[in-house]
């Protein structure tokens, strides 16, 4: 897959076939759209084109808005889309200026002189444009206009629930990781740098990673004890994660990520790491010292042992 962070390096292709959004998780909803994206491309022998945005527009058009979260870093969004086959991504620089691009100048300036739109696949109720003014009504107004046809997926649906990043980001912030991984159709990810914790864990034989997040508004799901798989160095460990204020064995009142692996004994300090979120095995919780604390995890470890078997 090409990547474009300008406008002017986009190349002049034979028969575009393209999508535009945020595409925050790259659920399954968006997976649809990308899917039909890919089986056009190949009908007309074209090239499939997803256009997006960075920084998040949220984050442009509320900037006083310091809970804003995503699903989704830059780099996880990219390599999402890679894997699903798309041929060009273009990420445009989303500004104060750009906000103030109207419906019709988007479909002019960006659709059709920068990116010579064919074909335009959209999801249901897409708006684009200055105060979200575009709508699927506009682009069938104006694409005969510009040479263009336009088809828009109708709601995506599992188990009646209509699939929306706002939902996953629901299901992970009450700890649901199970519904979010069903509605995103992959484990929930992020990445960490491994750094200096008070290495208590290898104390009660529980030695653990202490995860600094890369500061990119990734949110971080609910308080609790999970079983997670972990790339390092391309290889996948299984282990177990806990996410909250180690209340057991510190008065300290700072959120830390911990993660255990399993049948692994190698020095992580100052790597980065992967971590797939699999189940939620329980709440944080504060035990009657050390020692009841060593046979809870002992407990934890079987049950993600369980859950990582299956």
């Amino acid at each position: 897959m090409q990547v474009y962070y300008n406008l002017s390096d986009f190349p002049k292709l034979t028969f575009p076939v393209v999508t535009s959004g945020t595409f925050d998780g790259v659920h399954l909803g968006h997976q649809t759209i990308l899917a039909r994206l890919k089986e056009l491309s190949l009908k007309f022998q074209g090239q499939s084109v997803v256009i997006t945005f960075h920084p998040h527009p949220r984050m442009v058009l509320q900037p006083d808005n310091h809970e804003l979260e995503f699903l989704n870093t830059l780099p996880e969004k990219i390599a999402r889309i890679e894997q699903l086959g798309v041929d060009h991504l273009l990420i445009i620089p989303f500004d104060k200026t750009f906000a103030e691009l109207s419906s019709e100048d988007f479909i002019r300036k960006i659709l059709v002189e920068t990116v010579h739109t064919r074909k335009l696949v959209i999801g249901y109720d897409h708006h684009f444009g200055k105060n979200r003014g575009g709508s699927f009504e506009h682009l069938l107004k104006y694409g005969p206009q510009y040479g263009f046809d336009v088809e828009e997926i109708p709601a995506q649906d599992i188990d009646q629930v209509a699939v929306s990043s706002t939902k996953i980001r629901e299901a992970l912030k009450k700890g649901d990781i199970q519904t979010a991984n069903r509605f995103l159709g992959y484990p929930y990810p992020f990445s960490g740098k491994v750094i200096k914790g008070r290495q208590l864990g290898r104390k009660i034989e529980f030695p653990t990673a202490n995860l600094e997040i890369i500061p990119d508004r990734k949110l971080i799901p609910a308080n609790g004890v999970y079983a997670v798989n972990v790339i390092v160095d391309n290889a996948i460990f299984n282990g177990m994660m806990n996410i909250g204020f180690r209340p057991t064995v510190t008065e300290e009142k700072v959120r830390t990520i911990e993660v255990h692996l399993f049948e692994f004994d190698s020095d992580l300090y100052d790597k980065e790491i992967k971590v797939r979120m699999i189940t939620r095995i329980r709440d944080e919780a504060r035990f009657n010292g050390i020692d009841e604390l060593r046979e809870r995890l002992k407990i934890d470890k079987l049950e993600a042992i369980k859950n990582l078997s299956v």
